[in-house]
């Protein structure tokens, strides 16, 4: 099953919400940040790599799943993918494949996000009902 959404999508994401214009050209490190926050919730930690080089045009994640498998990820224009099995671990000879968004490859890693995922939207579609919408 591939999620390319998050339960409480919103018209703009994060962030575009907190983008800085830059021209044709996002800031890697604010989309980073973004990332985080839209699907920490599901996850057992996530967060912006502090010790390696993110820059305009490449941020690293460390993201630990529900499984306790912890990965690096690097971000760019092309997408995320993984880089490193460890926090802050780039290994230069992984050639794994880009993921559009961060819903399409933590689905493709963990099955506890799948299913924390699925209890979110869930649970929002159930407010929904509840309010009669």
């Amino acid at each position: 099953m591939e999620v390319d959404c998050k339960p409480e999508d919103s018209s703009k994401s994060a962030y575009e919400e907190r983008c800085v214009d830059l021209g044709d050209v996002k800031d890697m490190r604010l989309e980073a940040e973004a990332v985080v926050n839209d699907v920490l919730f599901a996850v057992a930690d996530m967060f912006v790599s502090q010790s390696l080089d993110n820059a305009l045009d490449v941020a690293y994640i460390n993201v630990e799943t529900r499984e306790g498998n912890r990965y690096c990820l690097e971000l760019t224009e092309a997408g995320l993918r993984v880089v490193g099995y460890a926090f802050d671990q780039v290994d230069g000879g992984l050639n794994t494949q880009y993921h559009e968004t961060a819903y399409s490859l933590l689905d493709s890693l963990s099955p506890g996000y799948r299913e924390a995922f699925g209890n979110a939207l869930l649970q929002r579609l159930e407010k929904l009902k509840q309010n009669g919408q």
